[in-house]
């Protein structure tokens, strides 16, 4: 073997280890960027998003986008570095998402679960701010409790011991006043028909003189008002206020967006206050990607997004669900609604 053809193959060694290396090592990083956006007015695999049945529904258009952060996990050296020099993803500790104590399937069925909230959330967020009746519902029994072959999740509760109950509220605080053992005379309606059953209260695990029934509880609409909620594999309560405004768009006259494209973020509580999310940066991007010109942003992400607002964005500031329908009113008007410079 000649001189330069041994010279060659030492040369090459290095770039060859490093090849491996980079397509083999995983590394401990995460890439967030842009994930997708769902308009929440539209339709996802030949469903209404946001469903609603029972009553008159208002016709709608433009959109009303509700945005995700894409989560790219497993990642070798190369495509890390790739993510990173992208400049529409950023890398982040894997820890800081996957917590090391917890699997990858607890972190997302947790998230799951927010999600799940943050649509009954938004369902009684968006109720309230219309002045409509909402009512008690059964949103889980507890395995083995007191409850559990006689309630089912999505049971109305109408009272309690002859006490007419309006909120979930009501019902833990009757509750509260009973012991184990003591029989509770339950008025529920299941579909169209009304029924009543006697539940004998167990324990509960933190303090044994106190009464369980064994349900988890929510609001929801009065019916015949349905609302079901078609978004799957989307975790995380970010998406709350998109649906509480899609929900008032639908239930009431006139066009929410005034026909535009609008997208946002935000978690929301039953009252309608609307919270901070993660991943700002990556959400406005996608819905500008998207076709939005006009973000709805967390009154507590406003500092970060005006940072990174992409061009042709602009960016609303809101801090309740009240707050985002009057901006939107005014943006439809011609009036400047309040942003977040």
């Amino acid at each position: 073997m000649n001189r330069r053809i041994l010279t060659l193959i030492i040369a090459l060694v290095p770039v060859l280890v490093l090849g491996v290396v980079g397509s083999v090592v995983t590394v401990p990083f995460v890439a967030l960027g842009p994930g997708p956006t769902f308009d929440t007015l539209g339709e996802v695999d030949g469903k209404q998003v946001v469903d609603v049945t029972g009553v008159p529904v208002d016709p709608t258009t433009g959109q009303l986008n509700m945005t995700t952060v894409s989560v790219r996990d497993g990642l070798n050296l190369f495509e890390a570095f790739g993510f990173w020099v992208s400049g529409e993803h950023g890398l982040v500790p894997r820890a800081e998402v996957y917590p090391p104590d917890r699997s990858r399937e607890e972190v997302d069925k947790s998230n799951q679960q927010e999600f799940k909230n943050s649509e009954s959330n938004a369902e009684v967020a968006a109720l309230h701010f219309l002045d409509m009746p909402t009512v008690v519902l059964v949103r889980s029994v507890v395995e083995e409790g007191p409850a559990n072959g006689i309630l089912a999740a999505g049971d109305e509760l109408i009272s309690i011991d002859g006490e007419p109950v309006t909120t979930p509220q009501q019902v833990i605080d009757l509750v509260g006043t009973k012991r184990p053992g003591d029989v509770l005379a339950i008025v529920y309606r299941r579909g169209d028909g009304e029924h009543t059953a006697s539940i004998t209260l167990a324990a509960r695990p933190d303090d044994d003189t106190k009464g369980l029934l064994g349900v988890g509880l929510g609001e929801g609409g009065r019916p015949p008002l349905q609302v079901e909620f078609n978004l799957a594999d989307i975790g995380g309560p970010s998406a709350g206020l998109m649906f509480s405004l899609a929900l008032i768009d639908k239930l009431s006259p006139g066009e929410l967006n005034g026909g535009r494209f609008v997208a946002g973020t935000g978690t929301i509580d039953q009252d309608g206050k609307v919270g901070p999310i993660g991943g700002i940066q990556y959400k406005m991007i996608a819905a500008r990607e998207a076709g939005a010109e006009t973000f709805l942003v967390p009154a507590a992400n406003c500092n970060e997004a005006r940072q990174r607002t992409p061009e042709g964005l602009r960016l609303v500031k809101v801090e309740t669900l009240d707050s985002a329908v009057t901006a939107l009113a005014d943006i439809d008007a011609g009036r400047e609604a309040v942003s977040c410079s």
